[in-house]
C-alpha cells in the first residue's frame, strides 16, 4: 500500500487591526496589511517548521531509501520564503534532487476565487505552478483548489489546465460505504482523484498533543502499525505542515515522530512511499467520487464551505469583494495585487462565529479576538480598496470593464455588458433610452457625467 505523506504550506498577510486610522489618507500597502506581526509569526514558523521539520524530512530521503514526500505551497508562503529564507527555499530543491518530493499546484493567493471568476482561478492556479517551477525546480502535475474545496466542476477545470491528479478530503457522506484508501476518478471526466483519510490524518494535526486521548502518546512505531493494518491501495495523509514545531510544539515530542516515522513505515514490507501523482498512477480508479456543485466539500470543520462562508457577515463580505473584482482587474497592477491579497481564504475564517471545538480553532488562528473585529478590519480593508480604485480610475479602465452580473443594462430587449457592446447598439436606442444610460455609465462604470455624454453623443 503506499503511503502518501502531504504538507500543506501558507502564510497569509494578516490586515492591521487598526486600519481605521488610514482614513482620509490614501491608503498604502504598508498600512493594510500588520506587517509586523506578520514577520513575528513567520520568523517564529521558519525557524520552528519550515526550517526545522524541512531539514528531518531531508534527513530522511537521505537515510532512508524510497521516502518521500509531497508539498502545497501557496504563492504568498513562496514569496516570503524568497525574500527572508532562502534557505527553506534551497532545503526544497535539494528534496526535489533527490527525487523525494513533489510540488503540487494551488491557487497562488491561497483564495476563494474559484467563486468569484473561473478565468481569474486560472490565473492564480498558473502563477502559483510558474513560481512553484521557478523557486524550487519542478513543475505541478498535481493540484487542489484552496483547502481542499472541491466539487466536480473544480475537479474537470483542473483537468482541462493539465493537471492528472486532484487532492480533496474523504467525506463520509460523499464516500458512503467507501473507503478513502483508493484511487478514484472525479464525475464527468477522467482526471484522478485522491481523497484524505482525515480519521488518520487527525491523529498527527490534531489528536497528537492531546493528553486526554486514550492513544496519547502517539509514537512512531504505533502510527505505522496502524498504516500497515490499514486496508487499500493508498493512504492519503495530509496535514498543515505547521504541525511540527507551531500547532504542536517541540517539546510535545513532534519532531521525534517526524524523524522516526518513515524509519517506522520503512520496516514494514506492506507499507511503500509514495507521491500524490505516483498514487494516483499506480492505481486504477476504483469508482467515481461525485460531488455536484451545490454540495461543495473541503476539509475544514464540518467538511463543506461553512468555515468560510458559514454566516451573514462573511457572506456580506465575500459579496463586496466579489462587487469589486471586476474594477480591480480593469485597472491591473498593484489595485489587482491587493484585490488579490484581500480574496485570501484567511480573512473570511477569521469572521466565523462558531462555537465548540471548530470555534476554538478559530479563535486560535485569529489576530483580531472576535469575528466581529475581524469583520470591522476587513471591510475597512475592502474600503481603502475602493477608494483606490476610485482614486486610480480613468476611461481606459472602463473600456476594459466587461460584466456577467446585474451590471448589465437591460431595456427592449437589449442587453449591454460592457462600453464595447454600448457602442454597436443603434442610435436610436440610445436616444430613446439616454438618461438611464447616462445613469448607468456614471453609476456603474465610475464615469463623470461629461465622459458618459462623449460616450453617448
Amino acid at each position: 500500500m503506499d503511503v502518501v505523506l502531504f504538507f500543506e504550506v501558507h502564510q497569509p498577510r494578516r490586515i492591521r487591526p487598526d486600519i481605521y486610522r488610514i482614513y482620509p489618507r490614501k491608503p498604502s500597502d504598508i498600512e493594510i496589511f500588520y506587517d509586523e506581526l506578520n514577520m513575528s509569526i513567520l520568523k517564529r514558523v521558519v525557524e520552528r517548521v519550515y526550517r526545522k521539520a524541512t531539514k528531518i524530512i531531508y534527513e530522511a530521503a537521505l537515510e532512508t531509501p524510497g521516502f518521500k514526500v509531497t508539498f502545497s505551497l501557496s504563492g504568498l508562503a513562496l514569496e516570503q520564503f524568497r525574500r527572508h529564507a532562502p534557505d527553506v527555499l534551497e532545503l526544497f530543491r535539494e528534496l526535489v534532487s533527490h527525487e523525494a518530493a513533489e510540488f503540487i499546484a494551488q491557487t497562488y493567493y491561497h483564495s476563494l476565487v474559484w467563486f468569484i471568476d473561473r478565468e481569474e482561478f486560472r490565473e492564480q492556479i498558473e502563477l502559483q505552478a510558474k513560481t512553484v517551477e521557478e523557486l524550487v525546480g519542478i513543475r505541478p502535475r498535481a493540484a487542489e483548489n484552496t483547502e481542499f474545496i472541491y466539487n466536480n466542476d473544480i475537479a474537470c477545470f483542473l483537468y482541462s489546465m493539465g493537471f492528472e491528479t486532484v487532492v480533496t478530503e474523504g467525506v463520509d457522506w460523499v464516500l458512503g460505504w467507501r473507503s478513502p484508501n483508493y484511487v478514484y476518478k472525479a464525475w464527468g471526466c477522467d482526471v484522478r482523484v485522491l481523497v484524505r483519510n482525515y480519521r488518520l490524518s487527525d491523529d498527527i494535526g490534531f489528536r497528537f498533543g492531546a493528553r486526554w486521548w486514550d492513544q496519547w502518546p502517539l509514537t512512531a512505531d504505533k502510527y505505522a502499525t496502524w498504516l500497515e493494518a490499514t486496508p487499500g491501495d493508498v493512504v492519503f495523509i495530509a496535514v498543515d505542515y505547521e504541525t511540527f514545531g507551531e500547532h504542536h510544539w517541540p517539546e510535545s515530542g513532534i519532531y521525534e515522530f517526524l524523524r522516526w516515522l518513515p524509519r517506522e513505515i520503512a520496516k514494514r514490507p506492506r507499507l511503500r512511499f509514495a507521491t500524490v501523482s505516483e498514487a494516483a498512477s499506480r492505481h486504477p480508479p476504483r469508482d467515481v467520487y461525485d460531488v455536484p456543485p451545490w454540495a461543495t466539500i473541503s476539509w475544514a470543520d464540518e467538511r463543506d464551505l461553512s468555515a468560510w462562508l458559514g454566516n451573514e457577515i462573511q457572506r456580506n463580505a465575500f459579496a463586496l469583494l466579489a462587487w469589486l473584482y471586476p474594477y480591480a482587474k480593469a485597472l491591473g497592477g498593484e489595485t489587482l495585487r491587493l484585490w488579490r491579497e484581500l480574496s485570501t481564504s484567511d480573512h473570511f475564517y477569521y469572521q466565523a462565529t462558531k462555537t465548540g471545538p471548530a470555534g476554538e480553532v478559530h479563535s486560535y488562528f485569529s489576530p483580531y479576538g472576535s469575528a466581529y473585529k475581524a469583520h470591522d478590519v476587513y471591510m475597512a480593508a475592502l474600503v481603502a480598496l475602493l477608494i483606490e480604485i476610485r482614486e486610480r480610475w480613468n476611461v481606459e479602465a472602463a473600456e476594459r470593464l466587461v460584466f456577467n452580473d446585474e451590471r448589465c443594462f437591460y431595456g427592449q430587449g437589449v442587453r449591454i455588458c460592457s462600453l464595447k457592446e454600448l457602442k454597436s447598439v443603434d442610435t436610436n436606442f440610445k436616444r430613446r433610452n439616454y438618461e438611464d444610460l447616462l445613469k448607468w455609465l456614471v453609476d456603474i462604470f465610475l464615469l463623470t457625467p461629461d465622459e458618459a455624454r462623449r460616450i453617448l453623443s
